[in-house]
């Protein structure tokens, strides 16, 4: 099978990014023809204000590009990771151009939040999710706190609302957890083209036993991830639980003063994957405390390979993959007294931390391995070109599709 991925990435690289590559690699590893179609976001500075937003809503220049490709190697999927700012929602109509099925991971919520985490002010906000124009989102300048460029995103989004793209011009969504599955409903999305597969890690990186001690959180330094929580609730920690920090990000000052002024914490900065794999091989419990709705994170799959139990914030698709007891245990999002709470009983019983981090290398092995996740990405190809086949054979007996974007 030959398969065209369609990427914007990031200027900073994240779980996104990686998904992408990994699906990629799986794909080529078991025999199939993978083309890449990418963009970064690094171009961004290349463009005005206003030529940011233009593209953002419709790029021509990418339709033709993409459509002059696809025409060229007749992939037999379009499988699209990210679109925006740059690509825009032209590579879906590029590809029904061509009559190729479009696949659309979605990793954020960026379909139905400007700002595309559902978060405003450091508590869940859902103002936008089924509003055509999501004004709100605007109000509050949610993306990256300017206005016009949250009125540029919301913008993207009530055009194509409106010009029914996300109804029409994508065969089928895909998103690694049933919680947002449930939120693309809500915002209106039809359920029967959104299907849930988790997301996997290759290589493997093997489970760890023995000679671990203290807490690991890696991640974004940002106030969605919790950060604030976790510095509160090593302030009523009284025992001597060590906790090492991995990242940056802007509460990066605030994490510094608090690793010189407690000898239990430490800063170790931006590492390399490779580093955090090595962090999390050393820890007893990864800590999770984000406050926002997560979207199945690779760090949590990665902790369950190694064989680290998590201790997590109880909100969104994390739910889902935390079994309370078994693989970790939950706090409640943003009390940083019920965390200090967990990690005290975890101090208290090392013996069942080792016992929750056999069961969350289990469930590593049941749900996010590399090969259960290729049979599930086939499954979803298959799918999605038996239903554009219905569909294209719709549109011969009721007159061809009418290209109003070229």
């Amino acid at each position: 099978m030959r398969v065209l991925i369609a990427h914007n990435s990031y200027q900073q690289p994240g779980g996104e990014d990686r998904v992408a590559a990994a699906e990629g690699s799986l794909l080529e590893q078991n025999g199939h023809e993978v083309i890449w179609f990418r963009r970064h976001n690094d171009a961004v500075s290349q463009y005005s204000a206003t030529g940011m937003a233009m593209r953002t809503i419709w790029n021509r220049a990418i339709y033709s590009e993409l459509r002059a490709l696809l025409r060229r190697t007749r992939p037999s999927v379009c499988h699209v990771h990210n679109t925006f700012p740059l690509m825009s929602p032209a590579v879906f109509y590029a590809a029904r151009a061509e009559r190729i099925p479009v696949v659309l991971t979605v990793h954020n919520y960026r379909l139905l939040c400007p700002g595309s985490t559902f978060l405003r002010g450091g508590a869940i906000c859902q103002d936008c999710l089924s509003k055509t124009l999501p004004w709100p989102g605007v109000w509050h300048a949610c993306y990256r706190h300017s206005r016009p460029a949250t009125a540029a995103t919301a913008a993207m989004l009530a055009v194509h609302r409106l010009a029914g793209t996300w109804q029409k011009a994508i065969g089928l969504y895909v998103t690694p957890a049933a919680f947002t599955r449930r939120k693309l409903i809500e915002g209106g999305l039809p359920a029967e083209k959104i299907a849930v597969k988790p997301n996997f890690l290759e290589p493997d990186p093997g489970f760890a036993a023995g000679g671990r001690n203290g807490a690991l959180f890696a991640g974004r330094l940002a106030p969605e991830k919790g950060i604030e929580t976790l510095l509160d609730a090593w302030k009523q920690l009284s025992g001597p639980m060590h906790l090492r920090i991995a990242g940056d990000g802007p509460l990066a000052g605030r994490v510094a003063a608090a690793a010189a002024a407690d000898p239990r914490i430490e800063w170790l900065g931006a590492i390399s994957h490779g580093r955090v794999i090595e962090e999390m091989k050393r820890a007893q419990v990864l800590l999770f405390p984000s406050i926002w709705y997560e979207v199945l994170p690779l760090t949590l799959i990665e902790a369950y390979a190694t064989g680290l139990p998590v201790i997590a914030a109880r909100i969104g698709a994390v739910e889902e993959v935390v079994v309370d007891g078994e693989t970790g245990l939950f706090a409640t999002a943003g009390d940083a007294a019920d965390l200090a709470r967990r990690l005290s009983w975890c101090a208290q019983h090392p013996g069942e931390l080792v016992r929750m981090g056999v069961r969350a290398r289990q469930r590593f092995d049941d749900y996010y391995t590399a090969a259960a996740n290729y049979e599930q990405l086939i499954g979803l190809y298959a799918r999605v070109r038996a239903s554009d086949c219905a569909a294209l054979f719709m549109e011969r007996r009721e007159g061809p599709v009418v290209d109003s974007y070229r």
